[in-house]
C-alpha cells in the first residue's frame, strides 16, 4: 500500500534542546518544535497540533466520501480537532481528541449526515490509529 514518511531532528537535551520536523511531501521542512513550542507558546509546532491536523483531515475526508456514496456532491465540511495532552505520572498522555464539524450540505437530513459523521469518526484510518477517548459535535449551517 502506500507509505509516508516524517522525520524529525532534536539537537541538545530537555528543556533547552531544538527540534525540527520534516515530511516527505516537503510541506513541513525543518519546522521548529521543542519544549518551548509545545508547552509555552513559541512559534513552531507540537506533536499534539500535527496529530489533531492529522485527525480533522483524516475524518473530514473520510465524510466527503462517504457524503458522494450516498449521493450528496455538494457542500462544505470544516472540522476542528481538539487533542488534549494530561499529565500521567511523570510523562504525558493524550487523552482524547474531540472532533467539531460544522457542515453545509444542501438537501440532507439532519439524521443522515449525523449517521455518516459518526461512522467516518469510527472509521477514518487517523480515528483507527488512536488509542483516546473521542467525541464529535456537528454544527449544521
Amino acid at each position: 500500500m502506500i507509505t509516508r514518511t516524517a522525520t524529525a531532528r532534536y539537537e541538545g537535551m530537555g528543556k533547552t534542546g531544538k527540534g525540527w520536523i520534516s515530511t516527505q511531501s516537503g510541506v513541513l521542512q525543518d519546522s521548529r518544535y521543542g519544549f518551548n513550542t509545545r508547552f509555552e507558546g513559541e512559534p513552531g509546532t507540537n506533536p499534539e497540533e500535527l496529530i489533531a491536523a492529522a485527525h480533522s483531515s483524516c475524518f473530514t475526508m473520510a465524510l466527503s466520501f462517504a457524503l458522494a456514496g450516498a449521493g450528496h456532491n455538494e457542500g462544505t465540511l470544516e472540522t476542528e480537532a481538539r487533542v488534549k495532552l494530561d499529565q500521567d505520572g511523570a510523562g504525558f498522555k493524550i487523552s482524547r481528541s474531540d472532533l467539531r464539524l460544522n457542515a453545509s450540505v444542501p438537501g440532507i437530513e439532519e439524521a443522515e449526515l449525523r449517521r455518516l459523521a459518526e461512522e467516518a469518526k469510527q472509521n477514518c484510518p487517523i480515528s483507527k490509529l488512536l488509542n483516546a477517548e473521542m467525541t464529535l459535535d456537528v454544527t449544521i449551517g
